[in-house]
């Protein structure tokens, strides 16, 4: 027996694990954390699992955590790799389901359409109950984050003849313009766009990276849709923008935390989904089986597909 699997997040099917490991020569252990154990090889941790320094030195062998989703802000990668352990995420599974949520979170947002169904189910029968609606064609938009996710919004929306702007330091204004996008920085978007989609990871240089400054730069009656990380937004500063008007329009489908421990703010213009962007069964299955098989090539020595860092040699 080469050693144990630990399932940590009961998001993960027993059976489909046992399935895809089938022949490893291993034994799979479903357990909640902590996870310790000289004989812990693999871990499947989902996002609500954070994987640091700390749960690393409890596990003397571990060759692999994995998860199945796109962020990997739970965990460690540095500290990992130094240990040679592999980290792997599932980087471009719902990329489709990711896009087409924001876009719909974003034309709820601009054509009012929760507000307005808040509104009649309340007893009114008033179209301007949500306010001034934009015309989804020629609204500018900000898409912060111009990776795979990004790329997908931005290509929806100018299908739907919207004006896209991005800004990503880490791909160049040459390849956004390619894309058809107009490069701009995070300052200039933000103060030039009337709405905003997020797409960026939560890491240091991008926690609270939408706050009470970047808010004040939006223009009046601008919206905001978040499907990344809760982090990345103050939401403190973003009831207040949502409640003195300088935001027309929020949606959130990620929230500091999951599920919240009371009913998120009750701002007509607010709206929140439970971190439902990313689904469909599609995707379900696919992020579930390559974070699984990214452990078997780990545990058989070979070079995990979706690793997120090169080991030492």
């Amino acid at each position: 027996m080469l050693g144990r699997v630990i399932v940590g997040d009961p998001y993960y099917p027993l059976a489909l694990v046992e399935e895809l490991l089938a022949g490893a020569d291993v034994e799979i252990e479903a357990a909640q954390p902590p996870w310790e154990g000289d004989d812990v090889i693999g871990l499947l941790a989902g996002p609500d699992y954070p994987v640091g320094k700390a749960e690393l030195e409890l596990l003397p062998a571990l060759k692999i955590v994995s998860t199945c989703s796109v962020g990997y802000d739970h965990f460690d990668v540095e500290a990992a790799a130094a240990r040679g352990v592999w980290t792997c995420n599932v980087p471009d599974y719902c990329i489709d389901e990711m896009a087409d949520s924001t876009l719909a979170l974003l034309a709820a947002l601009l054509r009012g359409v929760v507000a307005l169904d808040r509104s009649v189910r309340a007893g009114a029968w008033d179209y301007t109950a949500a306010g001034p609606l934009r015309r989804i064609g020629g609204t500018r938009l900000g898409v912060i984050g111009f990776g795979r996710i990004g790329r997908a919004v931005a290509a929806r929306g100018r299908a739907l003849e919207m004006e896209v702007w991005a800004t990503d330091p880490y791909v160049s204004g040459e390849a956004i313009e390619a894309a058809g996008a107009r490069s701009a920085t995070l300052e200039e978007l933000l103060s030039s766009c009337a709405a905003f989609t997020l797409h960026v990871p939560l890491g240091p240089q991008t926690a609270g990276l939408i706050g009470r400054d970047q808010l004040a730069l939006m223009p009046h009656g601008s919206v905001l849709v978040n499907t990344a990380r809760a982090g990345l937004v103050d939401q403190d500063a973003l009831v207040d923008a949502l409640e003195s008007g300088r935001l027309a329009g929020a949606a959130l489908d990620v929230l500091p935390v999951e599920p919240p421990p009371a009913p998120p703010p009750q701002t007509p213009t607010l709206i929140v989904t439970p971190h439902a962007a990313f689904y469909s069964p599609e995707a379900e299955e696919a992020a579930l089986r390559r974070s699984i098989l990214a452990v078997r090539d780990a545990i058989e020595g070979n070079v995990p597909a979706d690793a997120l860092a090169r080991l030492p040699a």
